[in-house]
């Protein structure tokens, strides 16, 4: 039994082609547009849920650089303050051997009193620097001044570390403490203990102490400034590492992402050359085939 073929027929057919055509025009068009080979889920499941883990594995990345962004500003403030401490523990060390000389009158040491207690009250405010509002050396106590001003040299702080992730499984210690730098107050020969018995003793005009005990007391504790510095500076070091290390990684997941979702850009705009002149060619022949009909000539 034969088929007729009928002009609707080839109608239906001929625009059944037209609109795949124009489909495949429409998707390709859009894929270069959007520079993505993957528009919408459906194009491609594997691609995209691959492309879903990508950017949450570079998200999370991001967010370890973000956190080691912060202990490096933390620790940056305390290198400013450790520095500045440096320099103010070095002339009161020149201060203390010139007042420890017999040939200097009382007057001249009251005047090295005052500038010694100045200097004191200075290294508790270098004691109270802050980053983003929060005191960085009061240990996890951020919110309270570790030293207040005065003759009160009583730390306020706790000798706890504060830790930040830098990548799955590790956290660094970023922080150092009062504590460990300027002392608790009272006789415990830290900084600040030494700091006020230097006072005690240029008021007395205590020579020998001033020459023996007092310089000695400072030498150690600039030592111990100088050890508290490298510790800082070895901390921004293996931030600075794993900063490097997670810089390379995102690049490593942009990479890996580029390469599940972006287009080949030359591929698809041959493609879309192609499908446009295929489309064109298309909408002529199919005004060919369709002849007018009768019912075309009567109206």
């Amino acid at each position: 039994m034969s088929t007729r073929i009928t002009t609707g027929m080839i109608t239906r057919g001929v625009l059944s082609d037209l609109n795949n055509a124009s489909n495949r025009l429409a998707k390709t068009q859009m894929k270069a547009s959007s520079g993505k080979e993957i528009t919408r889920p459906s194009d491609d499941p594997f691609k995209t849920s691959r492309a879903m883990a990508l950017r949450t594995s570079r998200e999370g990345t991001r967010q370890y650089q973000r956190t080691i962004a912060d202990a490096r500003g933390w620790q940056e403030t305390a290198e400013q303050a450790l520095g500045t401490m440096t320099n103010d523990v070095q002339r009161v060390q020149a201060l203390v051997i010139q007042a420890g000389s017999d040939v200097m009158d009382q007057e001249s040491r009251n005047g090295i009193l005052a500038e010694v207690r100045q200097i004191t009250e200075g290294l508790k405010q270098e004691a109270n620097a802050s980053y983003r509002g929060r005191y960085v050396f009061g240990g996890t106590a951020t919110d309270k001044p570790p030293y207040q001003a005065g003759a009160t040299d009583a730390y306020g702080g706790n000798p706890d570390q504060i830790f930040r992730q830098v990548g799955p499984g590790v956290a660094l210690p970023v922080n150092l403490t009062g504590d460990q730098v300027l002392g608790s107050g009272g006789a415990d020969g830290k900084l600040l203990s030494v700091l006020r018995d230097i006072e005690t003793h240029l008021t007395a005009g205590d020579t020998a102490s001033l020459r023996s005990g007092d310089l000695d007391g400072l030498n150690k504790n600039l030592d111990l400034l100088l050890n508290r510095r490298a510790d800082n500076g070895a901390m921004s070091n293996r931030l600075e590492a794993a900063e490097s290390r997670l810089q390379q990684i995102e690049e490593t997941e942009t990479t890996m992402l580029s390469n599940t979702e972006d287009a080949d850009i030359a591929r698809t705009m041959i493609d879309f050359s192609s499908q446009s002149a295929a489309y064109q060619a298309a909408l002529k022949s199919g005004a060919n085939i369709i002849q007018p009909s009768l019912m075309d000539f009567l109206r």
